[in-house]
This record gives structure tokens, sequence and C-alpha cells, in this order.
């Protein structure tokens, strides 16, 4: 293999190279592996740009579109979803001097069809144009082979040596890989060996050979690390992780290196023949990114249609006089303010009116890291922007004996499983032992196995907190739910999960404040907390009261069947006994209504008795609908939505701003910077897997093969692919999720919120350039006031006067 040692017009400072390298890490979204996968927003690099910068950056970088196909807007005008009154707005509202000069001039543009910009290539891929091999492909094929053995959780029965960087272990394996060689690449392995010891010295002679320039880095590194898909991502994860516990991790910067590597010896190979087209890409890579006229129209095109939805929202939230409710509440339910409590939900409180729902993030207040019973893995229940404040445990302390005879069985299953699998014994079990699941394969197949929710022993905070603590945590969570009179003899706390089978993205339907697990252990905890005397004496001095006949019960609502089970042997219910039998019959009747009408939405489902035959069916592929169809977040009273469908596309969230103004709106704060920006991780990642499936969504289910037991390939090889499988958002004619931005609509003076925003520059930055809409209602729920950038406001028409917020703010 040729050596080049062509110098730039001078070297690049190797600090210069560094900030380069971490600059491109930061535009790459981490991607949690299976067992505990969350949403993530795909754009999360992006947020301080907008659609339109971002949809010419990735166009350039990676042909990865940001916005529906044209056709997609035309049909939704021509069926007049989309008014002109939204084209002329957003029209307006769009902040770029490249945007089409009137209405006119916009439905031209549209009506042409969009100009598709060359993506640039990788020297990689002006290879396999030169000599006609496959040079991405080879790559991605032998990368994800030792990606998949080198990042492996548990999964690989002949684990790769640990211990070693991502750099040293690949240098390592590919001087032993002759795959390269034999597809032309001649010399690579000693290529590899001579490569420096150092991952960063690699990257400065990689830039000083490939000619590189300052001003070229950000893009070209970028372009590399997007080449790896979801090998990068994960890698990003780790960095993710490991600056959370103040720490770093150098695994994406690795793969950088590896990347430049193959880039350095393909073009040290083809230097005669592909060196001019490489000059020419590095001179575009040199330049600034500014956004087409197509790029801008796409922008103002998705605004209009998100305009369109919110025109819908703001009917739908019109004021109506409220049936007013005397008396105590027959009963109180805390949800997860997921979109699919809404649904359920709502049918709750049609069961009797008496019934008062509340929606607050999945984990309660209870950010833990937890021990499930036997085991000694540690699940993070909690949103992954934060840091575990306590640890628990499944289980009394003194429950050894059992403890002990779980973890035996946990291990004999292991082996057994371990033994089936082998290399050397596969073959022959199937051959011996084959018959004996024909049981078993039956009673899959049939969707015939039980269906059982977590019920571990209580869990328990370790160690024990103490009163003091343990008094402030319950004032926090209570203050923050708005929760702080009018207490119901019995308080259901509903965490959510979800029962699923065969299905390796099931974490990904559990709750995402929980870090991608069940909700139970963390009501079950705070359950616990609130009904302990100790609490309670304590609570009064804090200017809340629980009545001595209220008791606080952990649930579990299970989202594919909607059954809820009720953890009441964890508490002492014997003065309770009647009121739980009321609600577990009204409890089974909502479980009915709101399987009815998701039935209506699911493929292949009749009525409401089909549900649970899904959660068990190892051959379905769409259990159920997750968060598919989220559009809008609602912080108010719950009186504000009570009794209107949201079809279950509606994150709610229980929110009083007049308890909160006492304590200088330090809930409004939380709400703002925590749930809401979950709710946009979960809504752009619906969004990234509709409108770029093959660059943000995890493609066919029925093609995936799990790797790692961190992510999945789609078929035996190649990238890992990261987002949504097909199937969650597809039903197999049609898209079931509308990509729309989500609209953050919250009851609380404009001046409180812009003040949030500006301590907040992230937070501000989703606002300011449009990846959420935010919305401030007034005295009687209505939307009235548009945030539009620049902490700005502007009034929404919706035919009426907003009535305090124009007063207070």
């Amino acid at each position: 293999m040729q050596d080049t040692n062509r110098l730039p017009t001078g070297d690049i400072a190797h600090g210069a190279l560094e900030a380069a390298a971490d600059r491109a890490a930061r535009q790459i979204p981490p991607l949690w592996p299976l067992a505990s996968s969350v949403a993530v927003n795909p754009f999360l690099g992006q947020t301080t740009q907008t659609l339109a910068e971002t949809g010419a950056r990735l166009a350039r970088l990676g042909g990865t579109p940001v916005t529906m196909p044209r056709s997609w807007y035309r049909e939704r005008i021509a069926a007049g979803t989309i008014k002109e009154e939204d084209l002329a707005a957003a029209l307006e509202a769009s902040p770029h001097s490249g945007r089409p000069a009137d209405l006119k001039t916009l439905r031209a543009c549209m009506a042409s069809g969009r100009l598709v910009p060359d993506t640039l290539p990788t020297i990689a891929e002006l290879a396999a144009r030169a000599d006609g091999v496959d040079w991405p492909g080879i790559i991605s094929d032998r990368f994800g082979l030792w990606a998949g053995g080198y990042l492996d959780q548990g999964q690989a029965l002949w684990a790769a040596p640990r211990g070693r960087s991502a750099w040293s272990a690949w240098c390592a394996y590919a001087t032993h890989d002759l795959t390269p060689e034999i597809m032309g690449l001649k010399g690579f392995a000693a290529f590899v060996a001579d490569a420096p010891k150092s991952p960063g010295e690699a990257i400065v002679r990689a830039a000083r050979r490939l000619g590189l320039t300052d001003a070229g880095l950000d893009s070209y590194f970028h372009q590399l690390l997007l080449s790896l898909g979801g090998w990068a991502q994960y890698a990003r994860y780790e960095l993710w992780r490991a600056e959370l516990a103040a720490g770093t991790d150098s695994t994406l910067t690795d793969m950088l290196a590896i990347r430049l590597l193959w880039e350095e010896a393909l073009l040290a190979r083809n230097e005669a023949t592909i060196g001019s087209e490489w000059a020419a890409v590095r001179r575009v890579h040199e330049t600034p990114i500014v956004p087409t006229r197509d790029d801008v129209v796409d922008e103002i095109l998705q605004e209009a249609a998100e305009r369109a939805a919110q025109r819908e929202l703001v009917g739908t939230l019109k004021p109506v006089s409220p049936t007013a409710v005397e008396g105590r509440p027959a009963m109180q339910a805390a949800f997860c303010i997921d979109v699919r409590s809404e649904v359920f939900r709502r049918a709750l409180e049609s069961v009797n009116p008496s019934i008062r729902t509340l929606g607050f993030a999945g984990f309660f207040g209870i950010s833990t890291r937890h021990r499930r019973f036997a085991s000694d893995v540690e699940e993070c229940r909690l949103p992954v922007l934060l840091n575990p404040a306590v640890s628990s445990a499944s289980g009394r302390e003194g429950q050894t004996a059992d403890d002990l005879g779980a973890r035996y069985r946990a291990r004999a299953k292991r082996a057994w499983g371990r033994f089936k699998l082998a290399a050397v014994s596969s073959f022959a079990f199937v051959e011996a032992m084959g018959p004996v699941y024909i049981g078993k394969l039956l009673r899959d197949g049939l969707s015939l196995s039980g269906h059982s929710m977590p019920n571990d022993p209580l869990p328990r905070f370790v160690p024990e907190l103490d009163v003091k603590s343990r008094i402030t945590a319950a004032e926090t969570v209570l203050r923050a739910m708005s929760l702080t009179g009018g207490f119901a003899r019995i308080v259901l706390l509903v965490g959510h999960g979800a029962r699923v089978a065969n299905n390796p993205h099931a974490s990904g339907l559990q709750c995402g404040a929980c870090g991608g697990y069940s909700g139970d252990v963390n009501v079950r905890l705070l359950a616990g907390l609130l009904n302990d005397p100790r609490v309670r004496a304590g609570l009064v001095e804090r200017g809340i009261m629980l009545p001595d006949d209220t008791l606080l019960v952990g649930a579990l609502h299970d989202t594919t069947t909607d059954l809820v089970t009720i953890y009441e042997d964890d508490v002492a219910a014997e003065n309770h006994a009647s009121d739980l039998i009321d609600i577990r019959k009204w409890l089974e009747v909502a479980g009915k209504l709101a399987r009815g009408e998701r039935a209506l939405r699911l493929p292949r489902a009749s009525d409401e008795r089909d549900i649970a035959i899904r959660a068990r069916n190892w051959a379905e592929v769409r259990p159920e609908w997750g968060l598919a169809g989220c559009g809008a977040f609602i912080a108010a009273p719950r009186n504000r939505t009570a009794g209107r469908s949201l079809e279950g596309r509606a994150f709610l969230h229980d929110y009083d701003w007049r308890q909160d103004e006492e304590r200088s709106f330090a809930v409004l704060e939380l709400i703002m910077t925590a749930p809401v920006v979950v709710a946009s991780w979960i809504s752009l990642q619906y969004y990234g897997s509709t409108v770029a499936p093959e660059t943000y969504g995890a493609g066919n289910k029925l093609l995936h093969n799990v790797v790692g037991g961190i992510g999945v390939f789609e078929g035996n090889g190649g990238l890992l692919r990261a987002g949504l499988p097909l199937q969650s958002i597809h039903d197999g004619e049609t898209y079931t999720h509308d990509p729309l931005r989500l609209s953050v609509c919250i009851e609380a003076p404009r001046e409180a919120m812009s003040e949030v925003l500006a301590r907040h520059e992230g937070v501000r930055a989703l606002f300011d350039n449009r990846w959420l809409h935010l919305f401030a209602l007034d005295d009687q729920g209505r939307i009235a006031w548009r945030y539009a950038g620049g902490l700005e406001w502007q009034p929404v028409e919706t035919g009426t006067k907003p009535v305090y917020l124009e007063a207070v703010a």
C-alpha cells in the first residue's frame, strides 16, 4: 500500500483536531441499549439550528430528509387539513431571508418539487465508484462484526477480550481480518499494524494525509460518524452516561479514528484516480452550510402542518361549562403523563364522575437506582437526564433464603440456555430434546401462555432515608403534582409498563420517565413514603395535611392490555376493603372502554377482546401503538381537559400555577426543564423515524436480529439500527403517526415562562428554533398566546379575548 505524506497549507493544531472531534461527537444522538431503551431526539446535536439549517446539513452529509415528501403536504392541502391561513401564518413566521415572497410563490415552489442536493461522498464512496467494490458496505460489515463483539452486553457465548480501548481492540482485530485484502485492499492488515498507538495521533496523521483544513473538520468528522449509524450512537450513549457521572469516555473518538484510518488507506490505494475528486469534496466541506430555497420551503410546509394541528387543538380546548362534582372524590388516581394514560384516564372518569385523575411524570419524583429481587443489576428508574438520588432494593432485609433460592433458579436457567446454544451441544440438543418443547411451541404459537405484570416483593430504600429527608421528598412530590389538599380515601399511584412477547424493543413500550423500565417500583416506594405516620406529621408542619383515613396505594397499568394491578398487599388496607372492591370494578370497566377505543386503531383487532391476545402473541409486530400520534403536552389543572377526547395524543401534566407562584414558580421550572424535554425526545424520535426512516428508524421488525444485547441489525450484519421499527409508526398501508413537532401548552403567566427560558439556554433553543412550540393558556384554559422566539409572545386568534395572562405578564 502506497504511503502519502501530503500536507495541507499548514498542519492543523492537535487541539483543533480534538475540539473538532468533540464537536462532531456532540452532533450524534445517544442510543440506549435494548434492556433500558428510551426515546431520544435524533436531532439532539442540531437543536441550536432551525429545521431548514438542519436539513441542509444532513442533506449534505448523509442525504437525510428532515420533512415528509412534498406530496404529503400537497395531499393535506387538497383535503383541507392544511388551510390557506396555516400556510400564510407559517410563511410570515419563517425567520429565513430566502423565504418565498408570498403565498403564490410558495405554492409555485411546492408544486415544482424539490431539487435533491448531491450528498458529499466519502473517500470510501469515491473509491467504490472508481473500482467497483462496495467499500462503504465492506466497512459497515467489518466494523459491525467487530463492534458487536466489542460492545457485547452478555449475549455472546464467547465474549471478546475486555479491558482494551476501542481503538486498541479494533487494531488487534483488524490486523488479523483478511477480508479487506481479499476484496482488493492489499496490505491493509500491515497498514493497521503500523498505525499510531494513540487514536489521537491516528486522527492527526489522517488529517495530514487527507489534506484536511480547520474549516472542513466539523463537517467531515460529523459525516464519518453518521456513516457508522447506530454504533456511533451507542458510543455517544457511553459518553453521555460517563459525563452524567462526572467522567468521560473515548469510545466515540476511537471510532472516528478507526473510520479515518479506512479513509486514509483507501485514498492511499486510489489517489491517482480519485485524488482530484477528493480535493473538490474537501473544498465543499470547507464552505459554510447554508439552507437552500427548498430547505426553507420544506420548513414552512412543516410549520403549516403543525399550525393546522394547533388550530384543531385550540378548538378542542375551548372552555365549556364544567360539571360541578360536590364533596370528596370517590378516588384519586395519579397516572404517568404518557399519552397512553389519557385514554384510560378519560375512560375511568366516565365510569364515575366523582373520580379524579391526575397526571405526573411516571417516576413519581423517586429517582432511584434499583436492584430487583435476587439480582445485583442496578436499574436506573428515573429520567435519563438525571442522576439517581436514592438507592432501593426489592424484598425485606431478612429474606435471605428466598433471595438465594431465586438466584439458584436464575443461574440454572441461564446455564441451561447457554448449554442449548453452545456450539458443541446445540445440534444434538435439538435432536434429543426437540419433542419435549412441542407443548411450549404450541402454547407460544397459539398465544396461550400466561401474562403477568411485575410483582417483586415490596421495594425499600437502601439505606433507609432519615425522617427529614422522607418528609422533604414527600412534600416536593406532592407540590409538584399540585396535590396538596382535597384527598380521597384512596389515592392510587399508577405507574405503567408493557408485557409483550418476543419483542426486542419491549423496553421502548415501558415508562420513559423510569429509564425504560416499568413504574411499579417508583409508585410502591412513594406510597410507602406517604403512608408513613412520621412523614404525615412532618407534612402538617409544611402546610399539607393528609387525612387519617387517606390511604395511598401503588398500582401498575399494563398499556398493552389496559389491565391494572393493585399492590394492596403493600399496605394495611383492612379499613379500605370495600373501597378497593369498588375501585377494582371501576378499573375493570375502564379497561374495557380503553381497549375498545384502542382496538379501532390496531390492525386486525375487531373488539376489546382481541387486545390481550396481541400482547401474548410471539408473532405480533404491533402489540400496541406505544406513543405513536403524540402531538401535544398540556400542563394545567385537569378540569381544562376533562371530558374532552384527546385521542391518546397528549401528555397531560397536572399543574396549578397559583399554588406554585408563592414558591417562585419552582414547579413550572421543573416541568419545562424535565418532563417537557423528555416529551420532546419522544416526539422527535417518532418524528425522525417517520421522516427519515433509513437514518433514524430501526427498519423492518421481520428482519431484525439482536446483536450484543444492545440493538438490532436489519438482516445479519452491518450498521446497528436505531430509532423505531417501521411497524411502530406504520400499519402496513399508511403512517399512523403524524410527524409534527410537539405543541407545549402551559397554563401559567407568560412572564414566568420567559424567565425560565432565559435561565435555561438549552431549553430555550428548543423553542426558539421551533423543535417545540410553546403556548400559554389563559384563565379559562384557552390557548391564548404563542411563543414567537426571542422571549417574545404573540396572541393566538381564537375569537375571544384572553383573560388573566394579558394583565399578569
